[in-house]
């Protein structure tokens, strides 16, 4: 038998999941307002860990878990599927330069 010749692997776009958009909008809010996980954690009535492990996209909170940090950072759990969905809508983002 011959070499084995490889072809090129095709280009395709990895989206980013669900669960990884609402922890990006989860965390930049929190962000934006100053707040630590401990602070936004305790009013969603959420362990801080959870909340951390939402925010890096690590666990997909249920719709009440979800309700409940909208909630806590003044925000209807609308305003943060439609931010999710603009992330998925622009695709990945490189940030390294």
């Amino acid at each position: 038998m011959g070499d084995v010749v490889r072809l090129p692997a095709r280009s395709r776009r990895v989206e980013p999941l669900w669960r990884e958009c609402v922890g990006e909008v989860v965390r930049e809010e929190r962000l934006d307002r100053g707040e630590r996980i401990t602070d936004v954690a305790g009013r969603a009535g959420v362990a801080p860990q959870y909340l951390s492990e939402i925010e890096r996209g690590r666990k997909d909170p249920s719709s009440e878990v979800l309700g409940a940090v909208a909630g806590a950072l003044e925000l209807t759990v609308t305003e943060i599927a439609r931010r999710a969905a603009g992330r998925l809508e622009r695709g990945p983002i490189c940030l390294a330069a």
